[in-house]
């Protein structure tokens, strides 16, 4: 099963003060909307999200079809299939997809310990 691009998203108190603070560190801007207070930073094939007042615990993030380098392939394992086929396993969801037969849609999870995992297809 391909779960799609790994990130980290982080929740952050000052999305400045992170962003500053991170591409100190290497990272650069790839995507984001500051104004609404989220931005994507990469360095290399890490990927960090950092959200100011949108969750409130750091979460692990798979992006099915999508690839770091821009080049998103056009064959991909499909959120709804990774859906059914975690269900056939026995995998609690705490928020499922929406129902829809394709595009974008999400699904979170969480692991035995607790700790979020968002499956979030974009396109």
């Amino acid at each position: 099963m391909e779960l799609g691009t790994f990130s980290v998203s982080l929740t952050v108190k000052d999305l400045k003060a992170s962003r500053d603070f991170y591409e100190k560190l290497g990272f650069t801007m790839i995507h984001g909307e500051p104004e609404k207070n989220w931005i994507i930073l990469q360095n290399g094939h890490a990927t960090i999200g950092l959200f100011q007042g949108m969750f409130e615990k750091n979460i692990m993030t798979f992006n099915p079809g999508w690839a770091l380098d821009g080049n998103h392939p056009d064959e991909f394992m499909d959120v709804r299939e990774i859906q059914k086929t975690l269900k056939e396993k026995g995998i609690e969801f705490l928020v499922e997809t929406d129902g829809s037969d394709s595009g974008p849609a999400s699904f979170m999870i969480l692991d035995p310990d607790g700790n979020p995992i968002l499956m979030d297809q974009h396109r």
